[in-house]
């Protein structure tokens, strides 16, 4: 059951039963993908729609000499561009971090799910305003803030989001990515990332272990990146509000 899912759209809208057992039905066709395996690769045409039920992956554009830039990361609950296949080729390239559980939704059967419920298309609507919303706070990292904000900016997302869908425990969540890879988004260089997550360490802001991050002092976090919880819309559970009121 894709519950992450649901769960994320119901921060927008309260969906029905029946609207619930038609998202149930798009999980139907599941492939599991290895670290590192490509889900949807550049220049290729996109014939279906992913929805991430396990896992995480990520987008990326590839420059020719190898060097990699993440441009979005694609948490348990995430879909995938949910209208790419109108597209004739993919813009960049969904690969998957970690071991994850992709369900491959054909396109005619989710404009078919998603033309039967006015509801669910206003939810979709949501979700892609905040890939949206979130795109253009990623761009605000990159252009303005210092590394020290960008990565506490960063974990800061990840850690509401993870929330929001259910993924946190007190205050711990799954951070499963190498400093390589924060690299990659931050747009830092490896040593950079190093220093950088141990100055957030030495704060007393946060601990990373074994792939999991625990949060330890939320407002001090929030704080350190000038962290706005409002691009994630998430006003429905109220999680916007509580970050922002810690």
């Amino acid at each position: 059951m894709p519950h992450h899912f649901i769960r994320k759209l119901e921060n927008f809208v309260r969906l029905s039963a029946d609207e619930k057992a038609s998202l149930e039905r798009l999980e139907r066709h599941k492939r599991s993908y290895a670290a590192g395996e490509d889900i949807a690769v550049e220049g290729e045409p996109p014939d279906r729609v992913n929805l991430v039920l396990s896992g995480w992956a990520c987008r990326h554009r590839a420059l020719s000499d190898g060097r990699r830039q993440i441009v979005g990361l694609l948490l348990p609950g995430d879909l995938c561009d949910a209208r790419v296949f109108v597209l004739k080729q993919m813009d960049h390239s969904i690969s998957a971090l970690t071991a994850a559980t992709i369900a491959r939704v054909d396109k005619d059967e989710f404009v078919a799910t998603t033309d039967a419920s006015a509801r669910l298309t206003r939810a979709l609507w949501w979700n892609t305003l905040v890939e949206e919303s979130t795109a253009r706070e990623w761009l605000v990292n990159m252009g303005q803030r210092t590394a020290l904000e960008r990565m506490a900016h960063l974990f800061c997302e990840i850690f509401l989001r993870m929330r929001a869908v259910g993924l946190v425990q007190e205050r711990t969540c799954d951070l499963l990515m190498t400093q390589a890879e924060i690299s990659e988004i931050l747009g830092l260089s490896a040593v950079h990332t190093n220093r950088t997550l141990q100055v957030l360490r030495a704060e007393g802001l946060l601990s990373l272990t074994r792939g999991r991050l625990e949060v330890l002092d939320l407002e001090g976090l929030i704080a350190t990146a000038e962290f706005d919880a409002n691009y994630l819309h998430l006003d429905r559970e109220g999680a916007a509000h509580d970050a922002n009121a810690v």
